[in-house]
């Protein structure tokens, strides 16, 4: 079959995939031409099925990139989480794939984004049409990143091509001329978008900033560390240009004043916890609150009670299914903000709960220490919310696995597999402090105190209301890097959620971070060698359980390999370096 043949085929596959938005609307992406795009409504119609392309926590072949499952972003290939099953990416042997549905599965939806633009031109009521069409650039940018942050250059695409287009079998484009149009959909998005959402869910303008930020840092790093033997530390033109971006969008949203870190007082330290399990039909906290008291999700992929689209995470991800790992573990600050090789308060390893002791809260709302209270939906869950539960609950037996057990997206409620309903965050306020904070430190080399509490220390203090802020005095006095605190930030608040990867990726420190073993708990010297009789695995030289060793890293693991059929349909997209062989 020739090349133009089969890629006809695939793209009038797409106009007969049925898709149900999150918005529970029906898109009319099968309706023909003259009913489509006669009316205003159906624009918004049409546009509303764009909602489903974002990430999410569950993770088929054709969605890709939420932190709990195996896709291009997870946190499962990255060097803090395992499973039972070596995954060869975080391995550093994955092989050149003989397709990926990834890369059909967006240029499919990036051709319905193109799809509605175009007829958007000759409507004759450019105004009644702003908000979808905002919507279509700001999905096409989303995608178009997508695809950056996986192969580098791709093929960018601004118009529903004819099927028989030249461009559909031409070369790559760099990277720079993709995301330059990703920021300038991105701005024109920002600038159609209403400042407050017309219904919950719908895109606003700080959605699209949120994610100008989110590009421009990514981006922006990239550029700074990818130096080809250039000084690390010296930003370049471009990625000046991009930091600042960065910067500017994220404090464009930090001034709107529109999204807050998430904090009750009844949930005190454990807000953190509880913020990720928020549902809308039943009681799933201790404070009783619903999504709608959460105003730290600027984006979110939607689930609702009862959903066909509901979700199903608990049992993927609690207890002892996650393998936690110890450099994650000892990642999370002491009480006193300082790290656990630099503080007095760090209790050691000796008993299987001391290392939780006077540490950052989000360790504890992210991990089941042994011995701790905890319930799972389909029993014992949690029925009045009080101690009373108590009465009938599990206690987290740790020795098995890593030794380090999760419990962040579990929830508590009694509720039918499939049936969760918690939103996935695709982008939330933290991430944008964060955003902030690492743009202003790389474009200088520096950050004022006011910048970190503006920012930084909002994410830090959530559940830490003791600890102290980091500011510049902080890291002078203790032989801190402010470079990586901030790093170290980030890494703790957005674990789980498909950001580590990438983030080793851009700043060219995955070299170093990912051929380390993977480790489990302390074994020697400690409860664990005595209480852990089931205990095989290899321990390493400090007493330390091996999960994975022999891990390696080749730099051209820092891109994807472009899939064999896709380079014999098109041999002018070439194929990533280091992959050619």
């Amino acid at each position: 079959m020739n090349t133009k043949k089969y890629f006809k085929i695939a793209c009038l596959s797409l106009m007969t995939l049925a898709s149900t938005s999150c918005l529970d609307l029906n898109p009319l992406a099968d309706m023909g031409d003259n009913l489509v795009w006669n009316k205003a409504e159906n624009f918004q119609l049409f546009a509303n099925q764009f909602y489903s392309y974002t990430r999410d926590f569950q993770m088929g072949d054709n969605n890709y990139g939420a932190g709990v499952s195996d896709g291009p972003h997870s946190d499962y290939r990255s060097d803090l989480i395992a499973t039972s099953s070596l995954n060869l990416y975080s391995q550093g042997t994955n092989s050149i794939p003989s397709e990926d549905k990834n890369y059909t599965t967006l240029y499919k939806r990036i051709y319905y984004t193109n799809l509605l633009l175009k007829n958007a031109n000759s409507f004759d009521n450019q105004e009644a049409i702003k908000v979808p069409v905002a919507e279509a650039k700001f999905f096409r940018a989303y995608l178009h990143f997508e695809l950056v942050q996986i192969w580098g250059d791709v093929i960018l695409l601004t118009e529903p091509l004819d099927l028989d287009s030249e461009k559909l079998y031409g070369k790559r484009d760099d990277r720079g001329v993709v995301i330059d149009q990703i920021i300038t959909d991105l701005k024109e998005a920002a600038d159609g978008l209403p400042e407050t959402a017309s219904e919950e869910g719908r895109l606003t303008k700080y959605a699209a900033l949120a994610m100008l930020s989110r590009v421009a840092l990514y981006e922006g790093t990239w550029q700074k560390f990818h130096t080809n033997g250039k000084d690390a530390n010296s930003n370049t033109e471009r990625s000046t240009a991009l930091l600042t971006i960065a910067r500017d969008a994220a404090k464009d949203v930090i001034e709107s004043g529109k999204y807050e870190i998430f904090y009750n007082q009844v949930l005190g330290t454990q807000s953190y916890r509880y913020m990720f399990i928020l549902e809308d039909a039943a009681q799933c906290n201790p404070a009783n609150l619903s999504k709608k008291d959460n105003k730290e999700y600027i984006l979110a992929h939607r689930h609702r009670d009862g959903d066909a689209l509901g979700t199903n995470i608990t049992h993927g991800m609690l207890a002892n299914v996650c393998y936690i790992t110890k450099k994650m573990a000892d990642m999370y600050l002491c009480s006193d903000g300082l790290p656990i090789d630099k503080s007095a308060k760090f209790k050691g390893y000796a008993n299987p709960t001391d290392e939780f002791v006077d540490r950052d809260n989000r360790m504890d709302n992210t991990m089941l220490k042994h011995g701790e209270a905890y319930w799972v939906n389909d029993g014992p869950w949690r029925v009045y919310w009080n101690d009373d539960d108590l009465n009938d609950c599990k206690y987290a037996d740790v020795r098995s696995n890593s030794g380090y057990q999760n419990q962040k997206w579990c929830v508590e409620r009694h509720v039918a597999d499939t049936q969760e309903s918690m939103d996935y965050p695709v982008i939330r306020y933290a991430e944008v402090l964060l955003n902030y904070a690492e743009a202003v430190y790389e474009l200088d080399g520096t950050i004022s105190d006011d910048d970190l509490n503006n920012s930084l220390n909002l994410v830090r203090l959530r559940v830490n209301p003791d600890m102290p802020k980091l500011s510049n005095e902080f890291v002078t006095n203790n032989s801190l890097s402010m470079r990586d605190e901030i790093r170290r930030e980030r890494t703790v608040e957005l674990f789980l959620e498909g950001f580590r990867i990438d983030d080793l990726k851009r700043w060219a420190t995955a070299p170093v971070e990912m051929p380390q073993n993977q480790l489990g708990v302390k074994v020697t010297g400690t409860w664990f060698e005595t209480n852990w009789a089931a205990q095989t695995r290899q321990l390493d030289n400090e007493g330390c359980i091996i999960l994975y060793n022999n891990r390696t890293w080749n730099d051209k693991l820092y891109l994807y390999p472009l899939p064999s059929d896709q380079i014999q349909l098109n041999p002018e997209l070439g194929q990533n370096p280091g992959w050619e062989k």
